[in-house]
C-alpha cells in the first residue's frame, strides 16, 4: 500500500506562469505534474556522479598535459618520476578541485 501524503508545499505563479505548467503538464494534473518534478529534482540521479567523476578527470588530465606543456617549454627533459609526481598530483587534487569549479559555477557563475 503507497503511503498517504499528508504534507503540503506551495508556491504563488503568476496566471502565465500557471499557463507554463499547465502547458508541461500535458495529461497530468499540475499538482502530480510539479510532484513528480520536485521530487526528481530533489533526488539524485545516477548521471550526477557519473558527470562528477567525469569532470575530476577532465581537470585532473587538464593539470598534466598543462603541466607537461609548462616544463617543455623550459625545454626539461620530462622522466618516468616526474610524470609520476604530475599525475599523482592531479589524481590528489581532482576531487577538490571538481567541487571547487561547481561551486563557482553554481554561486557565482565565473570558474576559479
Amino acid at each position: 500500500m503507497a503511503a498517504r501524503r499528508t504534507k503540503s508545499i506551495s508556491a504563488k505563479v503568476t496566471e502565465a506562469e500557471y499557463a507554463q505548467l499547465v502547458t508541461q503538464a500535458g495529461d497530468k494534473t499540475v499538482s502530480e505534474w510539479v510532484r513528480t518534478t520536485v521530487l526528481a529534482a530533489a533526488s539524485p540521479t545516477r548521471r550526477e556522479p557519473i558527470a562528477f567523476l567525469t569532470l575530476a578527470e577532465q581537470l585532473a588530465v587538464r593539470e598534466v598535459l598543462f603541466n607537461l606543456h609548462f616544463w617543455m617549454s623550459r625545454g626539461e627533459k620530462i622522466t618516468l618520476e616526474t610524470m609520476e609526481k604530475l599525475i599523482d598530483a592531479a589524481d590528489r587534487d581532482k576531487v577538490r578541485r571538481a567541487r571547487e569549479w561547481i561551486t563557482a559555477a553554481t554561486t557565482s557563475g565565473v570558474r576559479p
